[in-house]
């Protein structure tokens, strides 16, 4: 896991703990004073919504309890984990940038590429001017590696 990634998740858990849980607590505790809680929606929403922070906190602390943070900064040399890969794809010549993350940070949509990707298996390994193959439920697909930064 990147210290970036570490610490996003550490954020999230520190915002479960101190804000979500005494909020649902405190829900949960209204919902109580209105009587009758087999017919309290107001109840049964605050108890899941309860069971689902719980269910996140002690994901999160399991997570980090077992991360290894590494600092791409330190690395470099081939793609590895932590690099940031820029590609081109051979068909349309669209560029794109991507971070290689652990599974835990991985989010497409801000370039962040989780490790076990089709893609980042292709890429990872290679140097810039190779040239990645990678399987898609569209067909097979070719990037063509522009450069790579450890930052």
């Amino acid at each position: 896991m990147t210290r970036a990634g570490h610490g996003a998740l550490e954020d999230e858990l520190k915002q479960l703990k101190s804000v979500e849980r005494p909020a649902v607590i405190r829900a949960i505790a209204e919902a109580r004073e209105h009587g009758d809680l087999s017919e309290n929606a107001e109840y049964h929403a605050a108890r899941e919504k309860q069971s689902f922070v719980e269910g996140r906190v002690k994901e999160l602390e399991s997570l980090l309890s077992r991360a290894e943070v590494i600092d791409p900064t330190k690395l470099s040399g081939t793609v590895k984990f932590g690099a940031t890969v820029a590609v081109v794809d051979a068909d349309t010549d669209e560029e794109k940038t991507y971070q290689i993350v652990g599974e835990a940070e991985a989010d497409i949509e801000r370039g962040l590429l989780n490790i076990r990707s089709p893609l980042a298996r292709a890429l990872i390994g290679k140097d810039v001017g190779d040239t990645a193959e990678v399987r898609t439920p569209g067909g097979e697909k070719s990037y063509e590696i522009l450069s790579i930064r450890y930052v």
